[in-house]
């Protein structure tokens, strides 16, 4: 696998912090691209993850990515900007007076444009050089369905959600866990569970589903996250804990600015962390994506950014358990790319 061509991570994925105003609409700046997936989360008030994206449009709402729910159409985003995006009128939630709020951005390719590759088409929106897609489509319930994501490689791991219905968030792909044979909810704290029916496989082009509903009920609306990993710039894979506070060390090949990992082998949270909400090492401040709560702030559950990858320090269960399984999916900092080093924080 050739090297990233990306030079500043930014351009493509980044996390920013801000204090809110109470006032709305509002724009938010300082992003470093025009991003197409924004996730939002209110640090000190326990209020839902918001997830929007410029494939289902400023019009379809928001999701959460600790419930559930079907899209929900009464937080709107206004617009998706140049350098970040503007808030809706009713997304106060992620913008109190005097409150830290956070957000995760990734580029893809704007609104999208139909995909033909699959037996049913989709609109895709995706950025072949940081391997992000954003894929929807409506389901047909027929066993084998092939879809088009964009990427042009194989994806190393797609989130679906069913947006019309209450349905879990599914996360799998190649290198997810056990691959195709299980999945892992979002908005849960769950273990691994069997992939019955839903993702059957993938390569460079489509990616293709079964008929469970989480993914391909008739006349389903769909959308899916796709991610392939990027050397220097993205990874996605497992690792095993050793229940010591000189915990286990992953290799990335870059200096992580953004991980989000999870246990697999028994119930726990996905434990959230980034450069951004601290900016020194180790990282302690940490959000969890399947609760609404406020920030932890617990070194309980410590993660060291290292100019090559992070190392776990603390033995706590749900990040470095003897023995236990995780997965994690993690960002650059500053790629492994020609005159732009690794190096240490």
């Amino acid at each position: 696998m050739a090297y990233t061509t990306i030079k500043k991570p930014s351009d493509y994925f980044n996390t920013k912090i801000f204090t809110g105003d109470g006032s709305l609409p509002r724009a938010i700046t300082g992003v470093g691209h025009q991003p197409d997936f924004v996730w939002l989360k209110n640090r000190d008030v326990g209020y839902q993850h918001q997830l929007y994206d410029s494939v289902r449009g400023t019009s379809a709402g928001v999701l959460y990515s600790s419930l559930s729910d079907a899209e929900d159409s009464t937080y709107q985003m206004s617009s998706f900007d140049s350098d970040g995006y503007t808030m809706g009128s009713q997304m106060g939630a992620v913008n109190g007076s005097g409150e830290n709020i956070v957000s995760w951005s990734w580029k893809a390719n704007g609104a999208g444009s139909s995909n033909t590759d699959g037996s049913i088409t989709s609109t895709v929106s995706a950025n072949t050089t940081s391997g992000f897609s954003i894929v929807s489509y409506t389901g047909n319930n027929i066993d084998g369905t092939t879809v088009g994501h964009g990427l042009g490689v194989n994806p190393s791991a797609i989130l679906f959600k069913r947006r019309d219905s209450t349905s879990n968030w599914s996360l799998m792909g190649q290198n997810i866990g056990t691959a195709f044979s299980s999945y892992l909810k979002l908005e849960t704290t769950d273990a691994f569970d069997t992939n019955g029916g839903m993702l059957q496989n993938s390569n460079s082009s489509t990616f293709t589903i079964g008929t469970n509903s989480r993914v391909n009920a008739s006349s389903a609306s769909m959308i899916a996250y796709c991610f392939a990993e990027k050397k220097g710039f993205s990874k996605f894979g497992s690792y095993t804990g050793n229940g010591n506070d000189d915990g286990t060390f992953v290799y990335t090949g870059f200096s992580p600015s953004f991980v989000i990992r999870k246990r697999t082998d028994s119930a726990d949270s996905w434990q959230m962390h980034d450069n951004k909400r601290d900016t020194f090492n180790a990282t302690y401040h940490r959000l969890l994506a399947n609760d609404s709560g406020s920030e932890y702030t617990s070194i309980s559950n410590q993660l060291d950014f290292l100019s090559n990858g992070f190392k776990c320090r603390a033995s706590n269960s749900g990040a470095n358990g003897s023995g236990g399984s995780y997965i994690y999916m993690a960002f650059a900092e500053q790629p492994l790319v020609g005159d732009n080093p690794c190096t240490a924080r």
